[in-house]
């Protein structure tokens, strides 16, 4: 694939120049910069990119073939070439003439290498600007000089900086569309550096450049003498801006390489500090310690690893590892938690609600989390600090979580790899937000599980039966609470012991704080399923009658109080049913916007997709339900697929 014609790319293999393999090591050798462009929408992030691969000589000849034509085509810059084109690769992205997806792209100089990742400025694709910019040293922010600063450029600022970017290039661009005035140019920086000023950066170096004429870009231009500073693409080459190296080794073991008797090695990428050989390790986890008696890679065999490195560890003694655990320098022990306080961004159109349960990814490990505490929300704009009962698409705000299990954790600030974590939602497996760890919450390391003498067996032999959760799910007027009652008359008579926790009960005592948003519905659930957990450690046949509305909120008390001791019945009794029947009026009340969030009116009930049990008490008799589920309370583990219970005839 032929280069432009009668140009040589910088850096690039030339006959006259070097081989392939010289090119080649030379290329080994440099120094990669990863830095993204952000700002408002149309700064002319696209086009800036396109213009420093053209500038260095990026673009193959059958590129800028495409690439003219596409100009002609979309016609947005006349009888030019659009260089945006050269970055905007979908469909949507080239026909509204914006970006939408994170766009990654190399080149190289002479003097450095380059990934760009060029980040949508339109606010409802913050989540992919935040994706960008995770793994960036630098942040080029594009300024309109016709604009100057407007909310998406403060914004992009203050997510540069949340996810660590300590150096900003600030491109005030398209100043040939304001004759490049060196006073729109002071005033555009006066004003972008009351907005950085608390936001801590290390350097902000400003650039009057115009991507589409090329002025500032590769070389000083003739229209700005006013302006004494570095071209752009100078910046780039010379700005030091890698962080810090992070001291403690830390090696994430991503799988156990075992390929015959004789061999066992831990397989994985050091993220951070230097191992060698004989260097003692420790198993974070649990503290097991061991020497490396070998750093194997694909090349061969290393003394020593250092950060990046893909190795696989061969210790001198057997330890308890596997995909999951943390291994470290046994004199440079790294902290574990199950509560910490963290900086989330939501990136889901579904809301985050506390007490929702979900899924942790941080590093390579797993568990479930939920959030317990939403502190604030901040205003982006103002950074100022709101209260919120839940978050919505591309909010930030600081929250606690609880964890399943203590993970390896470290502030953000300290380690991206053990302070950065991503939210995945346990039934869609959808990622809902990405975090970073501000500091560990002390109370979880001053509360310790008690143990106690008598425990579940005991009190499931002195009861004469095993505890377990009959969980009972359905609409308002369903029949939830009557064939909960005569089950538990039908229990009591054969001598079980049982308890009710009735929906309407609950919320006039534990509950009572509790209204029917979304957010109070999860937190309503929540209590209900660690209350059932309880009373069934007491060796208690709990039954519950709430509606229950949400899979993931079933789904989570029955992990909580596990699978085999869980029984989802569902009352699949139809909208029309319960609406005819209206004991308590609540369906009236909801037909005439009274009450605005009844589920099945105002609020969506999601069906459960594999009960133990479906019954409908409108078709089905309460003595055949009854004798069903007496059938099924006996049959342990709870492992039956869904059925339906036998209609009258």
């Amino acid at each position: 694939m032929a280069r432009r014609k009668n140009s040589t790319s910088p850096g690039q293999p030339t006959h006259k120049t070097a081989t392939v393999a010289q090119w080649l090591e030379q290329q080994a050798g440099q120094d990669l910069l990863r830095f993204i462009t952000c700002g408002s929408v149309d700064d002319g992030k696209s086009t800036l990119i396109g213009r420093l691969l053209w500038e260095s000589q990026q673009v193959f000849d059958d590129q800028l073939s495409t690439l003219k034509a596409d100009s002609k085509r979309h016609g947005t810059q006349g009888n030019d070439i659009d260089f945006a084109l050269l970055v905007d690769g979908l469909t949507a992205e080239r026909e509204q003439g914006i970006t939408i997806d994170v766009a990654y792209r190399f080149f190289s100089t002479p003097h450095r290498k380059f990934i760009v990742a060029d980040t949508p400025g339109h606010e409802q694709y913050t989540r992919n600007m935040i994706t960008g910019a995770s793994t960036a040293d630098v942040a080029v922010l594009l300024i309109d000089a016709r604009q100057g600063v407007m909310t998406q450029t403060r914004r992009h600022a203050y997510l540069a900086s949340l996810v660590g970017i300590r150096h900003i290039i600030l491109a005030i661009n398209k100043m040939d569309l304001v004759a490049y005035d060196a006073q729109v140019f002071a005033d555009t920086l006066a004003a972008f550096n009351t907005v950085a000023e608390p936001l801590g950066f290390d350097s902000i170096t400003a650039i009057p450049l115009s991507a589409l004429k090329g002025d500032n870009i590769t070389s000083r231009s003739a229209q700005t003498p006013w302006y004494q500073g570095p071209t752009l693409m100078a910046c780039l080459e010379t700005i030091e801006a890698h962080p810090p190296a992070e001291s403690k080794a830390v090696f994430p073991v991503q799988w156990v390489n075992r390929p015959n008797a004789s061999f066992r090695g831990f397989s994985g990428t050091l993220a951070s500090g230097q191992l060698t050989v004989g260097s003692e390790v420790r198993v974070t986890a649990s503290g097991q310690t061991a020497k490396v008696s070998r750093i194997v890679t694909a090349n061969g065999d290393l003394d020593s690893a250092n950060p990046g490195d893909a190795i696989t560890l061969v210790l001198d003694r057997e330890v308890d590892a596997s995909r999951g655990d943390i291994l470290a320098r046994a004199d440079q022990p790294l902290e574990m938690t199950d509560q910490f306080e963290a900086t989330l961004v939501w990136m889901h159109d579904e809301p985050g609600l506390i007490g929702r349960a979900y899924e942790i990814k941080l590093a390579n490990q797993w568990a479930s989390v939920s959030l317990t505490t939403l502190k604030h929300r901040v205003d982006v704009n103002t950074q100022a600090h709101e209260s919120c009962r839940q978050l919505q698409l591309n909010d930030i705000a600081v929250a606690n979580l609880a964890l399943s299990k203590p993970l390896v954790f470290d502030t953000y600030a300290q380690s991206h790899t053990l302070g950065g974590f991503i939210l995945v939602d346990k039934y869609s497996h959808a990622t809902v937000a990405a975090g970073m760890i501000r500091h560990n919450l002390r109370r979880a390391q001053n509360v310790h599980r008690q143990a106690l003498s008598v425990t579940r067996p005991d009190r499931e032999r002195l009861n004469g039966h095993k505890g377990k959760v009959i969980w009972f799910t359905g609409l308002s007027g369903s029949g939830k609470s009557t064939i909960a009652n005569a089950l538990e008359k039908e229990l009591h008579a054969l001598g079980k012991r049982t308890y009710i926790l009735d929906g309407d009960n609950i919320r006039q005592g534990l509950n009572k704080d509790l209204g029917f948003t979304d957010a109070d519905r999860v937190e309503n659930i929540r209590r209900i399923a660690e209350v059932a957990k309880l009373m069934m450690d007491a060796g208690i046949i709990v039954m519950t009658a709430f509606i229950s509305p949400f899979r993931r909120e079933r789904e989570m008390a029955k992990e909580l109080i596990g699978a085999d001791n869980f029984l989802e019945i569902y009352v699949s009794t139809s909208l029309e049913v319960c609406e005819q029947r209206d004991v308590k009026g609540l369906y009236k009340k909801a037909r005439a916007g009274q009450l605005p969030n009844l589920t099945g009116v105002g609020s969506p009930y999601e069906p459960p997709e594999e009960p133990h049990l479906e019954v409908n008490s409108a078709r089905t008799d309460i003595t055949t339900v009854t004798r069903e589920l007496i059938c099924l309370i006996e049959r342990l583990p709870f492992s039956r697929p869904a059925n339906k219970c036998t209609d009258k005839d």
